[in-house]
């Protein structure tokens, strides 16, 4: 009898055991699932309030279509002041709303890149990116052809990486408040944006020279708008770059960048 009992128990702990895994295999994958859903939500809603046009929409049929990328930890919001530009010059607005520090910089470009072009449709396509966002152009470019593409505009992009990721990277909770993509923009071996090689597209960069942050710029060579060095903003490959007396934060914000950007779409090159 106690040989049985003995067996019983072990056939039940072997269920329990098996049971046990198969509820933390389900558990794994409703995660991600969810997190999945929420990274498409996030870009479609972002589609649903940000892409923009005036009216007549008739007069936009074949007007050029400007993807707004924002940078880490920022959002939408941050690039209206471009939009509102850029919409009062006729093109076509697409300023997305991405989760930047929820995935890695790889997820981030296939996923808000790629369906931010089917809304251009067969338009022209541009970029204004700010900071990490003219990575994510770069990083989906290296991957793949965008037979319609036209000009590129990068403001403040960390194209050589960031010694500021270089030296709080293992500080506690800069991981966390920055996410994967965050831990992706150092200068080292595992920089996403120092290994995606040249620009072989249409691209101008506009690099601030002012910084409000000293604390952080005490951690950058040279000159430096508070996040990343005027050196870092440059890219071989590019047709042109621009050195202007503005912040990190607040250039996407600024008029005579704006102005700038404006120009360099229109004319490829930025007016010195």
């Amino acid at each position: 009898m106690n040989e049985k009992i003995t067996a019983l128990k072990s056939e039940l702990a072997l269920l329990k055991e098996q049971f046990a895994r198969k509820i933390t295999d389900a558990e794994i994958r409703l995660k991600n699932m969810i997190e999945q859903e929420s990274l498409d939500t996030s870009v479609e809603r972002g589609y649903k309030i940000q892409a923009s046009f005036e009216e007549p929409v008739d007069s936009l049929a074949n007007g050029e279509c400007v993807i707004l990328l924002h940078g880490l930890a920022r959002s939408a919001n941050s690039m209206k002041a471009i939009e509102k530009r850029l919409l009062a010059e006729g093109y076509f607005v697409i300023n997305i709303n991405y989760p930047s520090r929820d995935y890695s910089i790889e997820e981030l470009a296939e996923k808000v890149i790629s369906k931010a072009l089917l809304i251009c449709e067969n338009r022209q396509v541009n970029f204004v990116t700010h900071s990490m966002g003219g990575i994510l152009v770069r990083q989906y470019l290296s991957m793949h052809k965008i037979p319609n593409l036209h000009k590129v505009v990068m403001l403040g992009p960390p194209n050589k990486g960031s010694e500021v990721v270089d030296k709080l990277k293992n500080t506690p909770g800069f991981s966390f408040i920055n996410g994967d993509a965050g831990m992706q923009l150092g200068t080292g071996e595992f920089s996403v944006p120092s290994n995606l090689g040249n620009a072989n597209f249409d691209l101008g960069v506009i690099a601030g020279n002012q910084s409000i942050n000293w604390i952080l710029s005490t951690l950058i060579p040279d000159k430096d708008d508070g996040k990343v060095s005027v050196a870092s903003t440059k890219l071989d490959g590019m047709n042109d770059h621009i050195e202007m007396e503005t912040t990190h934060p607040f250039m996407m914000k600024n008029e005579k960048v704006i102005e700038q950007v404006i120009h360099y779409l229109k004319s490829g090159s930025f007016q010195k």
